[in-house]
């Protein structure tokens, strides 16, 4: 095992860049119908684009898609189909999602995309067939969690983003005895559940611990202001762009998938930090977390004082 201590450097902005340069991320999520979910995804675009991708791409149900869209108007929409009773149309989705990531360079699934066997089909057919990196955060963690052998057939370079809840889905799916809660366990925790998926391990919470299986990094952050709903969509939607920016091959500022993901935490964190120091400890908006994300990125590139 290797403890990393310092999250990487934020690579630096290519001014003679254009949108093309700098990533296309897809969110895939939101749900319809009794308890409809449209604020998840669009938080998550949200912070993707804050966190400079150059496009950001919703795909979520048809009924909902103008509603997101409403939200963050900055993104493209993409509606996949449902059937009377708004269920998704598991095959009907896996063409129109193969279609818009045909160009893109980093995936999102999961923020409010709910957890039926529509939602389970197409998150592990993206698990499986996905080339570029993909973020698995919320309901897509359980929905694989509810699915058979679901480890056999992880081949795309994935981050999963649980928080303690998610994780002790998966563990106990895949029949191991790990404490995501306790501080004293959580370190051993992620680095085993990496290791036995092969993917890298954002185990959110006071002190988010990340880990590939072999290395670990623990965020010295614990911000009780982050305890509010929409923030885990924000830091996957900050991991998406990451990856869309820098974990491509022909980076020249490229990170592997771990300095990813921990880099992603570091800003999510540090914008929390500095929202807390001039509001308090409570009291946060997702969406004033991911607006808050430009300036500290800009901080952290030497680019403001």
């Amino acid at each position: 095992m290797e403890r990393i201590n310092n999250s990487p450097a934020l690579p630096q902005r290519d001014s003679l860049g254009h949108k093309g340069t700098f990533g296309r991320v897809c969110v895939v999520g939101g749900s319809c119908g009794d308890h409809p979910m449209i604020g998840a995804p669009a938080l998550a675009a949200r912070a993707a684009l804050r966190s400079g991708c150059g496009l950001c791409t919703v795909a979520v149900p048809a009924p909902i898609l103008p509603a997101v869209l409403s939200i963050i108007p900055a993104a493209t929409g993409v509606a996949l189909p449902v059937d009377a009773n708004q269920h998704l149309f598991a095959a009907g989705c896996s063409q129109v999602i193969d279609e818009a990531l045909a160009n893109t360079d980093a995936l999102v699934v999961g923020p409010g995309f709910g957890r039926d066997q529509a939602q389970q089909q197409i998150v592990l057919r993206l698990a499986n067939a996905f080339v570029n990196p993909l973020v698995i955060d919320a309901d897509a963690l359980r929905a694989l969690a509810h699915t058979p052998d679901f480890a056999r057939d992880l081949q795309a370079p994935i981050i999963m983003t649980p928080h303690a809840g998610e994780f002790a889905a998966l563990a106990e799916a895949l029949e191991l005895e790990l404490d995501p809660v306790n501080e004293s366990t959580r370190e051993i925790a992620a680095r085993t559940l990496a290791a036995r998926l092969g993917c890298i391990v954002v185990l959110k919470g006071a002190h988010t611990q990340v880990s590939d299986g072999v290395r670990v990094w623990r965020s010295e952050f614990a911000e009780a202001a982050l305890a509010i709903g929409g923030s885990g969509d924000v830091l996957a939607g900050i991991t998406g762009s990451f990856a869309a920016q820098f974990a491509r091959k022909n980076s020249a500022n490229a990170l592997d998938l771990f300095q990813v993901a921990c880099l992603a935490v570091q800003v999510h964190a540090l914008t929390a930090v500095a929202w807390s120091r001039a509001n308090g400890h409570a009291g946060l908006l997702p969406e004033e977390l991911a607006d808050g994300i430009p300036a500290i990125m800009a901080r952290l590139r030497g680019e403001v004082v």
